[in-house]
């Protein structure tokens, strides 16, 4: 059995921890995903919105952040009404006006993945966190991260949310020294 970090001890969070978190994304609609999933997470479980991560994809046409920006009274109606979703009107109009600010990111930058790692010098950092405990809640580049996002346009991309999803896609290598993938990923790029 291999050694993983604390928190990857059931599913969903064992196979998403062993196949995706700390991969280094580079793929538009990937960080696009992830970055509504990180903000749907606020306040609950990542547990939670990997359970509902089908029928965010479903409800949120495939992360298509051009479809999502351009969604009415009517579909955030029905993003309401779905039991398969985080319902909270919050949520649903951050996603709906960060898919606008992705979408004048790209414009600028000709892909959001060049703008957004900037943020770590364009290649993954490489923690060596010994346990759990050490893994920080937020960093300098995370606080940069989320006033420049806050700035562009984006909501519910605090500090914390940012570190999260700087986790997720790759952008830092946060599994403790003893996790099996922590070898795997530090030799990615």
């Amino acid at each position: 059995m291999p050694k993983r970090c604390g928190w990857a001890e059931r599913e969903p969070n064992l196979t998403y921890h062993d196949t995706e978190w700390g991969v280094p994304v580079r793929d538009d609609r990937r960080l696009f995903e992830l970055l509504i999933l990180e903000g749907a997470q606020a306040g609950l479980s990542w547990e939670t919105i990997l359970k509902k991560r089908a029928n965010y994809r479903a409800a949120f046409d495939g992360f298509d952040p051009r479809a999502v920006a351009r969604y009415d009274a009517r579909k955030i109606r029905a993003l309401l009404a779905d039991a398969g979703i985080v319902r909270n009107r919050l949520k649903i109009a951050a996603a709906i006006q960060n898919a606008r600010a992705f979408l004048a990111v790209q414009q600028e930058f000709g892909r959001f993945s060049a703008y957004i790692w900037q943020s770590v010098g364009g290649w993954p950092r490489q923690n060596a966190r010994r346990s759990r405990r050490q893994v920080p809640a937020r960093t300098p580049e995370s606080d940069a991260m989320s006033r420049d996002l806050r700035r562009r346009g984006f909501t519910f991309v605090g500090s914390t949310i940012c570190y999260a999803f700087m986790q997720a896609t790759g952008m830092v290598n946060d599994h403790t020294v003893d996790c099996f993938r922590y070898g795997q990923l530090r030799r990615r790029r």
